[in-house]
C-alpha cells in the first residue's frame, strides 16, 4: 500500500529558491515558483511568488505574480499582486494589477522606481490612451483611466486596483 504522505500531489508541488540561494540563468517549471532568495534571468511558470526576502531580476512570463519582495526587469502576467519594491527601468504588463500597501517603519507604502505599468485587456492600447489623455487639457479629460506618477501613493483605505474597467498605465 502506498503512503500518501511520501509524495506530494501535483497541486502541492512547488519549485522553491530558498533564502540564501542565488540562481542565475533560465528557470522554467510546470509547478508554481516560490522565491525566498534571488533569481536573475528568465523565469517561466504557472505562477511566481516572491517573498519579502526574495528578489527576481530579469524576464518573467507567468499567469500570476504575487510579490512582497524586489522586482526588476520585464514581467508579463495575467494577474499581478504587488506589495514590495519595483526597481528602476522595470516594465510590468498585466490584465489585472493589485497594489497593496506594506508597513515599513510604521509607514504604509509600496516603493516604485522608474517603471512602466501596462494594465488591461490590451496594454499597448491602454498606454496609448493614457498618453493621449494626458496631452489633452484638464477640462477635456474624461474616462476612468488612472495614471500614477512617481511619488504618488494610494491611501491606507485599500489597494489600488486596475482591471478592464479601471486601467492604470503610465510611468511611475
Amino acid at each position: 500500500m502506498a503512503d500518501s504522505k511520501s509524495a506530494p500531489s501535483a497541486g502541492e508541488r512547488k519549485t522553491i529558491v530558498e533564502e540564501g540561494t542565488e540562481f542565475k540563468g533560465a528557470l522554467s517549471s510546470s509547478c508554481p515558483i516560490v522565491v525566498k532568495g534571488h533569481v536573475e534571468g528568465e523565469v517561466t511558470a504557472p505562477s511566481l511568488m516572491v517573498s519579502a526576502s526574495g528578489g527576481v531580476h530579469g524576464t518573467v512570463k507567468v499567469a500570476e505574480i504575487r510579490s512582497e519582495g524586489e522586482l526588476a526587469g520585464e514581467f508579463d502576467a495575467d494577474l499581478v499582486h504587488l506589495s514590495g519594491s519595483i526597481k528602476d527601468n522595470t516594465v510590468i504588463r498585466a490584465k489585472s494589477l493589485e497594489v497593496k500597501l506594506a508597513s515599513s517603519n510604521g509607514k504604509m507604502q509600496v516603493v516604485f522606481g522608474e517603471c512602466t505599468l501596462d494594465v488591461g485587456a490590451n496594454p499597448a492600447l491602454t498606454a496609448a490612451t493614457a498618453e493621449a489623455t494626458s496631452a489633452a487639457p484638464p477640462s477635456e479629460r474624461s474616462g476612468s483611466g488612472r495614471s500614477h506618477r512617481r511619488g504618488e501613493k494610494d491611501d491606507a483605505n485599500g489597494p489600488a486596483r486596475a482591471d478592464g474597467s479601471d486601467k492604470l498605465a503610465g510611468t511611475i
